[in-house]
């Protein structure tokens, strides 16, 4: 099977250059007038065959397959306000299927069919796809049709595209990095409800005691909502990967290492451990331990399931959190439905002691990586990268977020502007909002679809690409988040935490951006250890306080049986082939 999908890869690809120099000749035959994929220019000879080959655009009706492994359960078959108006400029239509359940097993039956969506974004089980021959080389595509995604990208971010340091082919535009984005705002570290923030008097919260006394003192006072129901001090989502965002991901988090997937690395020497190894850590869960020794952990933590987290959050009961707002923003939402604004949460750089500096912003530079890909069986893919070059043009990235003009938002005095019944829809009725325009916040339908600028950077109006900076951020918060926020001197969340500067920027980008390549052992070794690992945190976590040390013990033999230091050795080879990648 693997023979005969390389011999179809290196037959397609004869095929696609053919294809290719037959648009260049019918580009260079046409009219010079603007391309689809809006007026941006860029510098080279290139850039100019790039504009000659978009010179006439083929708009007639096409629907293109697509596969992504992420989930999106807002997705109208871009039906919605956005995805007309993407279809009206491109002539395409997406017949889409999201993962659901476990997205590494549905991309490997994908790459065992031998039959391939048109368009795929497998994110680092590509490998899979790309050994099974399934994937185009977008390089040349990329020269030839996508001066978007040339400009957009630029030098660094099409050398940070290439697969491998042996293979430098381009599989995957890189789509979950936006291009020089500068982060405005804080989505996750520790939450408290503003209420026993404003009770505890707004204390300093920078350690994991900080935070204990907070909600031990409320609850202490308050043990009851006004219906009888039992207050709760800190509630966890383990349900399936969630497990990573709210009990395994804080450990490093809290404890100074950046986020890199299941394993730390030295930013000097790039030693990769397994980041469950790391003493402090170890503490971190002891304090989880003695939270629920005390009463203050849900009990539910590891039997509740997603949607059942959410619905808690919404009664209003559960003082705090460790969670990113998309995790728990439907619950929250909910509260702010009913006014009960004050029961919402603000978010806090907690660490296990003040010898440690929260990692949340540590930078990544771009990172490259995973993205969105053509396959060998799409059917026309110069269509399938001029739809993708239009998504990063100008037109297409404010269209992707901003919306449409006189509907999504105005233009007043030269500069864009969201009209407040929008925005309030935006953030509070989230779902039917991104259901009937197409807009949302991170992950929303069209965003992750082709490369793009990130936050904080302006186009040629002098307005943001994005909604998100410092005036829109602020705009978002309601009266009682703007009360706390004074109260600690702050005008965003973000300004309590740690910024970018204070860290040096990690050379290999992020570890679980990394491709792992299809016949590494890394998949099965991971797969061990999580498993293990998921089964005794929880474990240690709801042990007897007596017994904690010797559950950890265990642990870590168990780990040691598993194969972690393989593991470890494997990652760290990658690691540096990554950095000798990006910086050679």
């Amino acid at each position: 099977m693997g023979t005969n999908r390389k011999i179809k890869a290196k037959a397609t690809a004869l095929t696609l250059t053919s294809i290719m120099m037959l648009g260049v000749l019918a580009g260079c035959g046409g009219n010079s007038g603007n391309n689809a994929a809006g007026n941006t220019t860029d510098k080279g000879n290139s850039t100019n065959t790039a504009n000659s080959a978009n010179a006439v655009e083929d708009i007639s009706p096409l629907t293109m397959t697509f596969f992504s492994a992420d989930p999106n359960p807002n997705w109208t078959g871009m039906q919605d306000e956005v995805g007309k108006v993407i279809t009206e400029k491109t002539g395409v239509t997406l017949n889409a299927e999201y993962a659901v359940g476990d997205p590494a097993q549905k991309v490997a039956l994908i790459a065992a069919s031998g039959d391939y969506p048109d368009i795929i974004s497998a994110k680092t089980d590509v490998s899979k796809l790309v050994d099974a021959g399934a994937m185009l080389d977008l390089t040349e595509l990329i020269d030839k049709y996508a001066p978007n995604i040339k400009k957009v990208l630029g030098e660094e971010g099409m050398k940070r595209s290439r697969y491998s340091d042996e293979d430098h082919a381009i599989y995957a535009i890189p789509t979950y990095a936006g291009v020089d984005n500068k982060y405005f705002d804080a989505g996750g570290g520790f939450e408290l409800q503003h209420r026993a923030v404003k009770e505890a008097g707004y204390p300093e919260i920078k350690t994991v005691q900080d935070y204990e006394n907070v909600i031990k003192a409320y609850l202490e006072k308050h043990p009851t909502d006004e219906n009888g129901n039992k207050n709760i001090g800190l509630t966890l989502n383990a349900d399936d990967w969630y497990m990573y965002i709210t009990v395994t991901n804080p450990a490093f988090i809290t404890t100074g290492s950046p986020d890199d997937g299941e394993y730390a690395i030295d930013i000097d020497t790039q030693e990769v451990t397994y980041h469950f190894r790391r003493p402090a850590e170890k503490e971190y869960f002891r304090w989880l331990n003695h939270m629920n020794d005390i009463g203050l952990l849900d009990p539910e933590s590891f039997v509740q399931k997603y949607d059942q987290y959410k619905a808690k959050i919404a009664t209003g009961r559960v003082i705090g959190l460790i969670d990113q707002d998309w995790g728990y923003g439907d619950g929250e939402r909910a509260l702010k439905a009913e006014g009960k604004l004050d029961q919402g949460y603000g978010h806090y750089p907690v660490t296990l002691s003040e010898e440690y500096k929260e990692s949340s912003f540590w930078p990544t530079g771009f990172m490259g990586g995973n993205g969105i890909g053509i396959s060998v069986d799409a059917k026309d893919p110069v269509r399938a990268i001029k739809f993708l070059d239009y998504l990063a043009s100008d037109e297409g990235q404010v269209l992707i977020n901003w919306g449409i003009e006189g509907k999504h938002y105005n233009v007043v005095d030269g500069k864009r502007v969201i009209p407040e019944d929008v925005n309030n829809r935006k953030y509070n009725d989230t779902t039917n909002f991104q259901k009937e325009t197409g807009l949302g916040n991170v992950g929303s339908n069209y965003a992750l679809l082709s490369a793009h600028y990130g936050d904080g950077v302006l186009d040629p109006t002098g307005n943001y690409y994005t909604t998100r900076f410092p005036e829109q951020v602020t705009a978002g918060y309601n009266a009682v988040e703007k009360e706390t926020l004074a109260a600690y001197k702050a005008t965003t969340w973000k300004d309590l935490f740690p910024s970018e500067d204070e860290f040096k920027v990690k050379p290999w980008g992020a570890a679980w951006n990394i491709t792992i390549p299809g016949d590494s052992e890394i998949v099965v070794l991971d797969n061990k250890l999580k498993d293990i690992t998921w089964k005794r945190v929880p474990e240690a976590i709801l042990s007897k306080p007596a017994d904690f040390d010797k559950v950890w013990d265990a642990y870590m033999a168990e780990l040691d049986k598993a194969g972690v230091t393989k593991a470890e050795d494997l990652r760290e080879e990658l690691v540096k082939q990554r950095v000798k990648l990006w910086n050679d």
